[in-house]
């Protein structure tokens, strides 16, 4: 798919702020023309070689706006496939808007958000989840999430849809074309041919579909609740794991009265973490509705950490908030282990099994830490890390489902395949198998784009940055 678009477009590639540099960027037929109108240096960038830089001045006139080094990339090797210009300005907030200005007086228009990007899809630069993996790139929160956008952004989730595609398009051309030639091509027994094959790519989808778990965790973080009773050392280790004195910690009970919200990055995982107010039966109106937005966002949350003050007896507010933990990731920690401890993992496996005595073995981790003086801490990030992402890591060959638009496309392609295998057992016609199949194509076609409506593109690539 090559895209023609005759407009040439500029926009600030870097933060609006006060920086060492800023980058204003142009792309289209008229980059190269519009940037000799305004830069001023040995020669003109026409005369230039593609992929080098030049020393030089922009100037409007007579008037100077800016010592200048100036990227010139000629299409179609750029990131757009167009010509394209980039301008390395000092990076006041004044002066960059000065130098993008200037462009666009001397003809080139304003860039949409995320216009530069969507003319490298359209240009066939890269497919749209690769594109969409530059503003995943951008917005990358933790170590995982930058790899895993790297990995995208290289063509993993493309390579995989392509091969799968091409498995459902073999199958769909055989039988089309046996229907169209019966006398030379037969189709009898293709059914079970055609099941072997569907079975493996059902298992294939399968595979994906269950990694947008892992992938809903790697770009957006773990929603993580801390509950426990008052005093229990909730807002400490909040402020442990931020590394600063976030949360007002008092030896008054009941001090948290609201949900206090923070982000924090533990060895390369994101914890979008709510401290909350302690639970505990109380006549306070203010406290009470503290406790119900606990009790509410515990029952929403990907982990709770249950924090125990382990110097004291369990009460029956311990109790309710065992009950909890019974459905959900769970971590629980036994604080102020540096004082007298009454409990310990046994009393704390006694007390779990009074709520639940079905169960039949006692799965959540229980950690001894104390968050005055460090210990635990190290551990808990392990735990944390081995609950949520089961092995390690590699984002060379596998390939995790981040966004839900595609895990919403691999889903219809996998129930497209189910109605394949539904119409072999009862007999259906072959010509009922070729329209599930192309469902399922069609279905796998809006992650790459192949299959996608301008409008839905052009509502993706709304969301970004201007000037990407």
């Amino acid at each position: 798919m090559i895209y023609k678009e005759t407009e040439t477009i500029a926009a600030i590639s870097t933060a609006v702020t006060e920086a060492g540099i800023g980058i204003v960027r142009m792309s289209g037929d008229r980059a190269v023309e519009i940037a000799d109108k305004v830069y001023k240096g040995k020669k003109k960038l026409e005369d230039c070689a593609s992929h080098t830089i030049h020393y030089g001045y922009v100037k409007d006139g007579d008037e100077t706006i800016d010592e200048v080094l100036v990227m010139l990339m000629k299409g179609p090797r750029s990131f757009t496939g167009e010509d394209t210009v980039e301008i390395n300005c000092h990076g006041g907030v004044y002066v960059v808007k000065k130098v993008l200005e200037t462009l666009i007086k001397y003809g080139a228009r304003p860039a949409e958000p995320g216009e530069f990007t969507k003319r490298a899809f359209l240009n066939g630069r890269m497919d749209l989840s690769q594109a969409e993996a530059v503003i995943d790139i951008i917005q990358s929160k933790n170590e995982y999430a930058l790899k895993s956008s790297l990995s995208q952004l290289k063509g993993n989730i493309k390579n995989k849809i392509c091969d799968i595609r091409n498995k459902i398009i073999y199958h769909t051309a055989f039988i089309e074309t046996a229907l169209d030639d019966p006398e030379h091509i037969s189709v009898d027994g293709y059914g079970d041919t055609l099941r072997v094959a569907v079975d493996e790519l059902l298992s294939e989808l399968k595979e994906l579909i269950d990694s947008s778990d892992n992938g809903r965790v790697i770009k957006e973080g773990i929603n993580t609740v801390i509950v426990g009773k008052p005093n229990a050392g909730k807002s400490s280790l909040l402020n442990a794991l931020l590394g600063e004195e976030r949360a007002i910690v008092t030896d008054i009970a009941g001090t948290t009265r609201d949900v206090l919200e923070e982000n924090i990055r533990l060895q390369g995982i994101s914890l979008n973490i709510m401290d909350t107010a302690g639970i505990r039966d109380t006549e306070d109106i203010i406290e009470k509705i503290g406790v119900d937005k606990a009790i509410s966002y515990a029952k929403d949350a990907d982990l709770i950490i249950y924090v125990i003050d382990a110097s004291v007896d369990l009460d029956d507010n311990d109790y309710e908030i065992l009950k909890l933990l019974q459905e959900k990731q769970s971590i629980i920690l036994l604080n102020k282990s540096d004082l007298t401890m009454i409990l310990g993992k046994k009393e704390i496996r006694e007390a779990y099994f009074a709520g639940n005595p079905a169960k039949e073995t006692f799965e959540i981790p229980v950690i001894e830490i104390s968050v005055k003086n460090g210990k635990g801490i190290k551990e808990l990030e392990n735990v944390l890390k081995e609950m949520f992402y089961h092995g390690n890591l590699s984002f060379n060959t596998e390939v995790y489902i981040t966004n839900m638009r595609h895990k919403k496309a691999l889903q219809d392609a996998y129930d497209s395949l189910c109605k394949v295998i539904e119409s072999i057992d009862i007999g259906m016609p072959e010509d009922f198998y070729s329209i599930d199949l192309m469902d399922a194509y069609e279905s796998l076609g809006n992650i790459t784009g192949e299959t996608l409506g301008e409008d839905l593109v052009n509502e993706i690539f709304s969301k970004f940055c201007m000037g990407k």
